[in-house]
C-alpha cells in the first residue's frame, strides 16, 4: 500500500507543525456517498464557524453588562469542540464509509448524538454555559438592544446547526440500517480487532481480486443503499 502524506488540516508552511490526517473524499469514499460525507464535513465547518460567532456574541454580551464567565467558556468551547468534533465524529464517519466499519458507525452515532444534544442546549442559551442562545438573547433585549442583536445571530446559527445535525443523524442511520448494519456487527469488529486493522480484515479481498499495492488502504465498498438525496 502506498504511503500518502497527511494533508489535513492544511497548515501554512511557516507553521512548524504537520497535518495529522489524510483526507480525500473523492479518492477514498465510494462515489454514491461523496455528497453525504462532504455535506457532513461542511456541517463540521459550519459548527466551528458558529463557535467563532458565539465568542463574538459573548463579547457583546459581556460589553453590554453580562457575565464575563460566558466569554471565557465560549473560548473553551471553541478551542475544545472545534478540533474534537472533527476527530470524534467526522473522522469516524469518514472511516466508516471508507472501510465499511460498523464500529466506526457506532462511534459516530454515539458521539454525534451527544454533540447534537449539546448543540440544542447551546441553542436554548442557558446563562452561565458560555453560549448565546435564544433565552439569553431574547432576555437581554431589555438590557442592551445592540448586544442582544449580535447574540441573536449566535442563537440562529446554533439552531440551524442543530437542525442539520438531526437530518444528518437520521440520514446516516437509515443508510447504515438499510445496509444490514447493527450493534452486533460493531461488537464483532471490536472483539476481533478488525476495526483498527483494516488491511488484515481485507486480506481476503486482496487474495480474490489480485489487487496490488496501489489500492487505497481501505478497498472495500460499503453496500449501503442511497435511494434519496440529502
Amino acid at each position: 500500500m502506498t504511503d500518502r502524506a497527511n494533508n489535513f488540516p492544511p497548515l501554512p508552511r511557516f507553521i512548524p507543525l504537520k497535518p495529522c490526517f489524510y483526507q480525500d473524499i473523492e479518492e477514498e469514499i465510494p462515489a454514491q456517498h461523496h455528497l453525504l460525507v462532504r455535506r457532513v464535513y461542511y456541517l463540521w465547518i459550519l459548527y466551528s464557524a458558529t463557535l467563532v460567532v458565539n465568542v463574538v456574541a459573548c463579547v457583546a454580551w459581556w460589553a453590554g453588562g453580562g457575565n464575563g464567565a460566558n466569554f471565557g467558556l465560549s473560548l473553551v468551547w471553541l478551542l475544545l469542540f472545534s478540533p474534537c468534533s472533527y476527530v470524534c465524529w467526522f473522522r469516524p464517519l469518514y472511516k466508516a464509509f471508507r472501510a465499511d466499519s460498523s464500529f466506526n458507525f457506532m462511534a459516530f452515532f454515539f458521539v454525534f448524538a451527544a454533540q447534537f444534544i449539546l448543540t440544542v442546549i447551546q441553542a436554548i442559551g442557558i446563562s452561565g454555559w458560555g453560549a448565546c442562545g435564544w433565552l439569553s438573547a431574547v432576555l437581554f433585549f431589555s438590557s442592551n438592544v445592540g448586544s442582544a442583536v449580535v447574540m441573536l445571530m449566535s442563537a440562529i446559527l446554533f439552531t440551524v446547526v442543530a437542525l442539520l445535525m438531526s437530518v444528518a443523524l437520521i440520514r446516516v442511520h437509515r443508510l447504515y440500517r438499510g445496509g444490514g448494519g447493527s450493534l452486533q456487527r460493531a461488537q464483532e469488529e471490536w472483539s476481533s480487532g478488525a476495526w483498527k486493522n483494516a488491511p488484515v480484515r481485507d486480506a481476503g479481498f486482496h487474495a480474490i481480486s489480485g489487487s496490488g499495492p496501489s489500492l487505497p488502504e481501505y478497498p472495500t465498498v460499503p453496500s449501503y443503499p442511497d435511494n434519496s438525496q440529502w
